[in-house]
């Protein structure tokens, strides 16, 4: 369990690596999320759009991030979580999704959340504030 006295600013949560995003992975997600925008499953679509490939759902990278949030914490303690889309995650990308607390404050923490490519490219920058006591 996540207390206030085991958690201070820098505090960093373990690393989330994803194996990387297959098309099987896209199209289970357009599925589930009722996100079929063509642009994340139909090749010809992307190339159309000037794109070699397809890419991600940018919130299947913010899925993945929540599920670094609930693996430290029970879903029930996460009071806010907001991310900004930075980078597309392009099919195959291999995704690391980390966290770090910014600062805590009586019994919530604050954390930088964010998610990057093997080459370093951040492709979602965000916060969340949940309880840690």
């Amino acid at each position: 369990m996540t207390t206030t006295d085991t958690i201070t600013v820098g505090t960093e949560l373990p690393p989330l690596v994803l194996p990387p995003i297959s098309r099987t992975t896209l199209a289970l997600f357009a599925g589930a999320s009722g996100d079929h925008n063509p642009i994340h499953i139909d090749i010809d679509v992307a190339k159309s759009a000037g794109l070699e490939d397809v890419f991600a759902h940018g919130m299947l990278s913010m899925a993945y991030l929540g599920r670094l949030l609930t693996n430290w914490v029970p879903q029930e303690r996460i009071r806010s979580f907001r991310v900004r889309f930075a980078a597309v995650t392009p099919v195959c990308g291999i995704i690391t999704c980390t966290g770090r607390v910014t600062s805590v404050d009586g019994g919530n923490a604050t954390l930088e959340v964010k998610t990057a490519l093997d080459d370093g490219s951040v492709t979602l920058v965000g916060d969340a504030v949940v309880v840690i006591d």
